[in-house]
This record gives structure tokens, sequence and C-alpha cells, in this order.
């Protein structure tokens, strides 16, 4: 198979887009003083949702009113952001408001997920559903090299693209930005000063959950179309988690390494293809191991005394909310 540059970068913005609306989800309920590892089980909870109420609404007809394919999958897009948005309430509510331990509740309800999203979506495995088209912008998509690259992929891909600005701009420009971290930082000064922290809390659980629907169904209604047993998005969730810590909550950086893990799943499909003699299962599960790997040479490069490697590794710094994890009790 040839590889041409923009199409292998335009192949990355793709694979990564799920990934991208993921962690930066994460990180917006992080950046709060909230752990949310429900994201694996949400992941694939949204995407047979969004799946499901997809292919229903297409078929749907009531009088002389036939649901269009744009209805349809926008319908989904909608289901799935709200399963997550759902998942996260219930860990909000349990996590935060009940004061419970916020990774056993987020390790018990990825499992519950996943076993929901395989038990109830598996009389729909292997159907064939809507998908999302991709939609060229008139005139930017011409741009030769940038507009392969960039402007002719599909809506979700540019929700992606936009959530980046707008993530950053939030969490460092806006007032409600400056709340949420500083709930993460110190939500004790912040109930002296008359912000009720658990609430910031649960909204910026929900909001992040919100998100990380929609990575959900960009899987079963775009990236990799379709819903079954196994799906192609199970352990995302996980990198995206990652991701996060490894990108110390800085949206930017979150992306990046976004990014990097959508190039290491497009390289496998490209050996996969010229390397017909190795089992296709080994490129499919390559990228996870190798994203570990990367990260945790990453990790240990930030304690090296080569002042090069170490002026490098400062783009890779930085700490977790202070309050990340910690149960809050108002007094």
């Amino acid at each position: 198979m040839e590889i041409t540059l923009s199409s292998l970068l335009a192949g990355i913005v793709i694979m990564a887009a799920p990934l991208v609306l993921a962690a930066l989800g994460e990180t917006l309920t992080e950046k709060a003083g909230v752990v949310n590892l429900s994201l694996d089980g949400t992941i694939l909870l949204a995407a047979m949702t969004g799946f499901l109420v997809a292919s229903k609404f297409q078929s749907l007809t009531l009088g002389f009113l036939v649901a269009s394919k744009f209805q349809s999958l926008t319908l989904g897009f909608l289901a799935a952001a709200l399963t997550g948005s759902g998942v996260a309430a219930l860990l909000a509510t349990i996590g935060v408001w009940l004061g419970q331990s916020q990774v056993a509740v987020g390790f018990a309800l990825t499992f519950l997920c996943r076993d929901l999203a395989y038990f109830l979506g598996n009389p729909y495995a292997r159907q064939k559903g809507p998908q999302l088209a991709t939609l060229p912008i008139p005139g930017l998509s011409e741009i030769p090299f940038l507009g392969k690259v960039l402007f002719t992929h599909s809506a979700i891909v540019y929700v992606s693209f936009l959530a980046i600005p707008c993530c950053y701009y939030f969490f460092y420009h806006s007032r409600l930005g400056l709340i949420v971290r500083s709930v993460g930082e110190n939500p004790e000064g912040c109930w002296a000063r008359g912000i009720n922290p658990i609430s910031v809390q649960m909204l910026a659980t929900i909001a992040g959950g919100a998100l990380i629907g929609l990575a959900g169904a960009a899987f079963s209604l775009a990236v990799k179309p379709g819903w079954g047993h196994p799906q192609g998005c199970e352990g995302i969730g996980w990198i995206a988690l990652a991701l996060v810590i490894f990108g110390s909550w800085n949206p930017i950086r979150v992306v990046m390494g976004a990014y990097f893990f959508g190039l290491l799943q497009v390289l496998g499909i490209y050996f996969q293809d010229s390397f017909t003699s190795i089992p296709p299962q080994i490129f499919q599960v390559a990228p996870f191991p190798l994203m570990i790997f990367t990260l945790v040479l990453i990790h240990l490069s930030r304690n090296t005394k080569n002042r090069t490697i170490a002026r490098w590794m400062r783009l890779f710094s930085g700490k977790p909310p202070k309050w990340i994890g910690r149960t809050y009790k108002q007094s």
C-alpha cells in the first residue's frame, strides 16, 4: 500500500478524534479533583447506545414522517452523550456527593457498563447501521496538502478539532474554568469564598462524561462503524486515562499524546497490509504496549541529568490537582 504524508496525517486525525474527546473529558473531570475510572466501560456503552439509537431511528416511520440519516445520526450522538453523562452522574453521586471511594466506584462502573453494552447490544451485533459521511469544507478542502489533512473529514472530527481550543480557553481564560481548577486545588478555600465545591465537581464530572459519551459514538458511527463483540474501541478508555496523567493535566499535552496514539494505530493498519505473513492481531494490539512504553520512557526521562533531554521534558512536566481523588466533606 502506497503511503503519502497527507493520507498518513489524515488517518491520524481520524483515528485520534474519539481519543481526543475522551481524554479532554477526563481532563475536565480531574481538573475538578475527581477521578473517573469508568471511561473504558462508558465508551463501550455509549458506542452501543449511539449505534442502536441511530439504527432504530433511521428505519423509524411515524405516519408521513421518516427520520433522515442526518437526524438519526444526530440522535445517536445525543443518546451517547447522555449515556456518558448518566454514568458520570452516577459516579459523581456516589463518589462526590456520598463521599465514597471514587476509584472503587469507577472500577465497578467500567465493568458494569462493559457487560451491559455487550449484553444489551448482542441482538444488534454485526448489523448494518448508519455511518457519518465525510463533510469536506468548501474552499478549505481544496487547499493543497492541508485540505486533505484537515478539511475532508466527518463532523465528529471537526468537533474534536474545536474541542481543543475551547477546552484550553475554558481552563485558562474563563472565570468558570478558574473555579473548576480552584476546586481541584483547594475546595475548602473555595467554600470559604462562597463556591460550592461539591456542585462544581458534580457538574464538571457530568460535562466530562458527555465528551466521553461522544467519543463512544464517534467509534460506532464514524471511525469504526458498527457494533460487535469485541468492539474496536475496547481499551481506549485506559489509554485516555494514561494520557491525562502523563500529559500533566494540560489539554494541549494530552491532545498531543492522543495524536501520537493515532499515529501508532494508523501505522499498525499499514503494516498489517504490508506484512501479511504476520498475524493481524499483533498489529491491532501493538499500539497499546507501544503507547505505554513511550509514556514510561517520558516519565523516566524527567529525572535525567542530561540538560538537553531535561529541557525537552519540561514540556511534559506538571503537577496533578492537589485534591484529586480525595473526598471533600462540607463542615
